[in-house]
Parts: structure tokens; sequence; C-alpha cells
């Protein structure tokens, strides 16, 4: 367990007591590097696990472990600096704020985080470039093309280097062929830092790049 990006052990979710389980006793660990695939229709529970993964949402019972800690014994100040310092998200929708430019939103982040202006604005050109973005830069959100602003969403997400990645149909809204590519980068820009993901996704031929497979099914999650 020392070992793992994070750990999900045992856990279950119902948001009610009379509910039925989205979730149950659901294990994963997650290595150094590894990228993981998570399958399943729609309803699934994939969102429900990305969100207590990514310390959004509170299991029912069962336990979180980031780098061998129990997130239920550190405080919410914890918690907070782990999710801006530790974690990134992608969404199916970018969530780009409209009136700053693709540079701006990546440098939100980092600005957040406390980094000064200028080394802010440095390394979210570096990894807009990185992205394929060299010359939109200054472009804001409605000058860009679906494309365009899921690769300014994935610099944002990797723009406090964390070390897990959490993405949720990130290239759902996406033709297949810009889903492939964004999807490659993505990948080549984040295994430069060896950084782990989790991602959700419907598209087998994106799950097959990754190291392993894992399907949601009646709650309970299965190797593929």
């Amino acid at each position: 367990m020392n070992s793992d990006v994070i750990f999900l052990d045992g856990i279950s979710k119902r948001y009610d007591k009379n509910d039925a389980f989205v979730l149950k006793e659901v294990s994963l660990s997650i290595k150094k590097s590894e990228f993981i695939a998570l399958l399943g229709p729609s309803g699934s529970g994939k969102s429900t696990l990305l969100h207590i993964a990514g310390l959004l949402d509170v299991q029912t019972s069962g336990s979180v472990f980031v780098e061998g800690k129990n997130i239920e014994k550190i405080s919410d100040e914890e918690k907070t600096f782990m999710r801006l310092s530790k974690i990134g998200f992608v969404y199916q929708y970018h969530h780009l704020l409209q009136e700053f430019s693709a540079l701006e939103n990546v440098m939100l982040p980092l600005l957040i985080g406390g980094i000064s202006n200028k080394i802010a604005q440095q390394k979210a050109s570096s990894l807009l470039c990185d992205l394929g973005l060299e010359d939109k830069l200054n472009s804001f959100p409605s000058e860009l093309s679906g494309g365009q602003k899921q690769r300014v969403a994935i610099a944002r997400a990797l723009a406090n280097d964390p070390i897990l990645l959490l993405a949720d149909e990130p290239t759902g809204n996406l033709d297949p062929e810009t889903a492939s590519l964004a999807f490659d980068d993505l990948m080549r820009v984040a295994q430069k830092t060896e950084m782990s993901a989790l991602i959700a996704t419907h598209n087998y031929d994106l799950a097959e790049k990754m190291d392993k497979k894992f399907l949601i099914s009646e709650g309970r999650l299965l190797r593929q």
C-alpha cells in the first residue's frame, strides 16, 4: 500500500440510507506512472468513484489512502491542499473560464497555489506549447475548437504537477480522430512526470492504450 499513489480500500457508497449502493466494496491500487481505464455504462458509478478518489465526495464505508496517508485522519485544510497540489481533474466538458485566455486559464491553479505571476506564466505557456497550442496562448475559449479547449483543460489539470490525474470522459465530446489525438497528447505530457491516471471512458480504443482496464458492473469493480 505504501508504494501506491492512491489506494481505495473496500469503498462502498450510497447517497441515502434507503438507496441501493452505487459502489460495493471497491478496492483499487494505482502505482506510480500507471494509466488505468475505468469502463462502464452511464450511471454505473464511474463518476462517483472518481469523486471519492479526488476527495470531492465521501464514501459510506471503506478508506482512501493517498501516498499511504489515510484521508480520514487529515484535516479539511490538508484535504484542500492535497486536491490542489496532488490531484488534477479533467472533465468531459472543459469548464474553461470564458473571460480568460487559454494562458490565463492554465495560470489560475498555479496562482491559487502561491506561484508568482512570472513563473505561472512561463509554466502555463510551456504546457500549452507541449500540447500544440503555441499559437493559441492569447485566444479565448470562444475562439478555440473543441479539441483545443480540451487541451487547455488538460494543461490546466497538469499545471501543479499532480501525482494523480482523474479524468471523467475527457474526450467524450470530441470526434474519434480528435479524441485520439488529444488523448495521445495527454499521455505523452503526463508520462514525462511519471504521473498516474484514472480515466473513466466509454471509448474502448482509448482504454486499450492504458496499462489496466476495469469495469464497474452492479457496483463491483472487475478487472478486464
